[in-house]
């Protein structure tokens, strides 16, 4: 039930930025001709091209690549209780909706005073996403965790993604993180659905 309870701590994470997304649509042509089927809309912008945006912006910024997650695990135990049953039903509904990417490090040389290595090459990937057409959603925040360290956080968008971007700095080690959703399989979640995963 961990495995579950964690997917459900990062997805928490996505519900609380998936009500602010905009609504899609376009424009109807001026003219009344038909669409020559070479401009047809470009195919849909899915979970796999956002797990390569993701392993491409990591590896530029020379982090290892295959830290992207597609989903939650293929089956995430189904729990004792039926409140666990129906949390480890959602994600795994949810599980084509999400791409996940965690990166951890130990390194004596962090504090709380200086920007650690780890927090350099999240930077790094998040300047390498925006050349890839993710635009920053929101100012960035960073905030101190007590006197052992901070915690900043980014969001970003892309065709109808959120990806909320993360780092934790604490003594001796530290983690980058992001969670990518879509808006869209986020927006359908009922209140009950949305109660489940905060609680």
């Amino acid at each position: 039930m961990r495995t579950t309870r964690t997917k459900a701590r990062w997805l928490v994470t996505a519900v609380a930025g998936a009500a602010l997304s905009a609504g899609c649509g376009g424009t109807a042509s001026s003219t009344p001709t038909a669409v020559p089927s070479a401009t047809a809309s470009p195919a849909p912008f899915g979970q796999q091209d956002v797990q390569a945006d993701l392993e491409a912006a990591a590896v530029a910024a020379g982090i290892p690549e295959g830290l992207t997650e597609l989903g939650s695990d293929p089956s995430p135990e189904p729990g004792e209780t039926e409140k666990e049953r129906k949390l480890a039903a959602l994600i795994a509904r949810l599980s084509p909706c999400t791409v996940s990417w965690t990166h951890d490090r130990a390194d004596s040389a962090s504090s709380a005073s200086k920007l650690d290595p780890s927090r350099k090459q999240l930077e790094l990937v998040l300047s390498n996403l925006a050349a890839r057409g993710w635009k920053q959603s929101g100012a960035a925040e960073e905030v101190p965790v007590g006197d052992r360290g901070k915690y900043f956080m980014a969001t970003y968008k892309k065709q109808g993604w959120t990806l909320y971007a993360r780092h934790n700095t604490l003594s001796t080690w530290s983690q980058s993180s992001a969670t990518v959703t879509e808006d869209a399989c986020f927006d359908r979640l009922t209140d009950e659905e949305t109660a489940l995963l905060e609680d």
